[in-house]
């Protein structure tokens, strides 16, 4: 009895066989359903100036046109920082803003200043998302129909976003 084990238990040596079927099989369909989901999702950035602190002085410029989109709770304006307003255009009775007047004054500006590129938007308070990218579409692109076809061209496509000035009055 010299070699013999007691308690008659009998070890098992041999290795489990591991079985990957059902996982290749979710592989084969996962990665086209991720390929081809990958090309229908696109992200657009638009790269947006703001102003940023500066403690040097600066020196003082020949005056400019600076455009300015004054976006508020029942207009929008349409100006240049050194001369003032250049259009309002106050909201429909419904409440909607007027895009079509503001894509026409845009127009009219591009024409006037061709090599302008820069604008900014400022907003009020409690202006919608929505409002704001309607504005910025409108800024910086024009959309014309023609032939059957919708041409688009640059207006000012760099834009910037900022904080409307408080109107008189605290309104």
């Amino acid at each position: 009895m010299i070699g013999r084990r007691r308690g008659g238990r009998h070890h098992n040596h041999d290795t489990a066989e591991l079985n990957i079927t059902a996982f290749m099989n979710l592989m084969v369909i996962l990665v086209p359903f991720l390929l081809i989901t990958a090309v229908f999702s696109r992200l657009t950035i638009l790269e947006l100036n703001l102003p940023g602190s500066s403690t040097e002085s600066v020196e003082p410029q020949e005056q400019t046109f600076q455009l300015e989109i004054i976006v508020r709770q029942d207009k929008i304006e349409v100006g240049d920082r050194n001369q003032g307003l250049l259009g309002i255009y106050p909201n429909s009775e419904e409440g909607e803003y007027d895009y079509e007047a503001l894509s026409g004054k845009l127009s009219e500006l591009k024409d006037r200043y061709p090599d302008k590129t820069d604008a900014a938007i400022l907003l009020e308070s409690d202006i919608a998302y929505d409002t704001l990218v309607q504005v910025m579409d409108r800024v910086r692109i024009e959309e014309e129909i023609e032939e059957e076809s919708i041409v688009r061209s640059d207006l000012f496509p760099e834009i910037s976003i900022g904080d409307a000035p408080v109107l008189a009055g605290g309104v």
